[in-house]
């Protein structure tokens, strides 16, 4: 057929009109479309033990990447789904790892059992705690997140409670490293697809309603403070499993769970990835932290080199990567019959 009897068309306004997302009437090469990058990145990060099986230093830094995908996912679901903005990830980390650590040390819980209930119980916690500051919003809710692992962090110091500065040992490890590197990873990405999903059912909606006005959620009879409630509960458990792998991985619980990097690392990773697209805050973590790993060797010239990377990333695709990858992504074209 020459080129007079075809027309360009879009891949995916093409799937998008004759499907409606109804991928189960869909063609192969239209499923494989919209399979091919989550088939990419599930295959990708399920691969990483294997290929880093002869090098333990960097399977463990697989493991590190995920604890801080799992604070990005958490911050950036919060920040641009919720409208709140949390500068305390250190909190949740905090909260899950010395809680795993009383289950597993002073109960004698394994950590099958330890990490959920930490993270359950962490996540309510968190949720009490921070269910007076839920009206604020902006700024204001920054600052009083950003207070909380510091009061703790200097409670502990100063009672000398919780193990003091010397934190609580001899916790239970992983079995073996193929345990440690497959829990984090599956646990990211059922995660980052679960909060994907929820994103877009009725409740998502609503949450964005919170973020957007507010005060027509509120007039639609729909109870605000729950709705926020429910979702630091999410984001607080998801920081909480993290903080409660992290402390298994080092059988270790101390106030290094509370440094300021489990804080803003997160929120570096999400304007790297792309705000408010989840799996971009994931890339930015697999972009970040190995980074500042490669950077070690350069002593305190390493704080140097990784600000001018984040510098440059932020100046010149402010949008994020996976902003701009999706857009390429959605503008590839095909020939069709006219």
């Amino acid at each position: 057929m020459t080129e007079e009897g075809r027309r360009k068309e879009r891949i995916d306004r093409g799937i998008k009109v004759r499907t409606n997302g109804l991928y189960a009437i869909s063609g192969w090469p239209e499923l494989s479309y919209l399979i091919f990058p989550r088939f990419i990145l599930i295959a990708g990060m399920l691969s990483l033990p294997v290929v880093f099986g002869f090098a333990p230093y960097w399977r463990r830094v697989v493991c590190i990447v995920c604890v801080y995908a799992l604070l990005s996912l958490a911050f950036d679901f919060l920040a641009n789904f919720v409208g709140l903005i949390n500068l305390g990830s250190s909190f949740f980390i905090g909260m899950g790892g010395y809680l795993t650590a009383i289950l597993n040390v002073n109960l004698g819980l394994p950590p099958v059992l330890s990490i959920p209930l930490a993270t359950v119980l962490g996540a309510a916690i968190c949720t009490l705690v921070l269910l007076p500051c839920l009206p604020l919003r902006g700024i204001y809710f920054a600052i009083v997140t950003l207070m909380f692992p510091l009061i703790l962090e200097k409670l502990i110091q100063a009672f000398n409670i919780l193990g003091g500065t010397n934190g609580i040992m001899g916790l239970d490890g992983f079995p073996n490293a193929w345990w440690e590197g497959y829990t984090a990873i599956i646990v990211t990405l059922a995660v980052l697809f679960g909060l994907r999903r929820l994103v877009n059912e009725d409740v998502g909606l609503v949450l964005r309603g919170v973020k957007d006005n507010d005060q027509a959620v509120r007039a639609s009879g729909i109870s605000v403070t729950f709705c926020k409630a429910l979702a630091v509960f999410i984001a607080s458990g998801i920081g909480c499993f993290a903080g409660a792998f992290l402390s298994h991985l080092y059988m270790w619980a101390g106030l290094s769970l509370f440094a300021l990097d489990f804080s803003i690392m997160p929120i570096a990773a999400t304007v790297i990835g792309g705000g408010g697209t989840l799996v971009g805050a994931l890339i930015g973590s697999f972009i970040l932290v190995p980074l500042s790993e490669l950077l070690r060797s350069f002593g305190t010239l390493r704080v140097v080199f990784y600000s001018l990377v984040l510098t440059a990333f932020i100046v010149f695709k402010s949008e994020g990567i996976m902003v701009y990858a999706q857009r390429k992504y959605h503008q590839f074209e095909r020939w069709v019959k006219v």
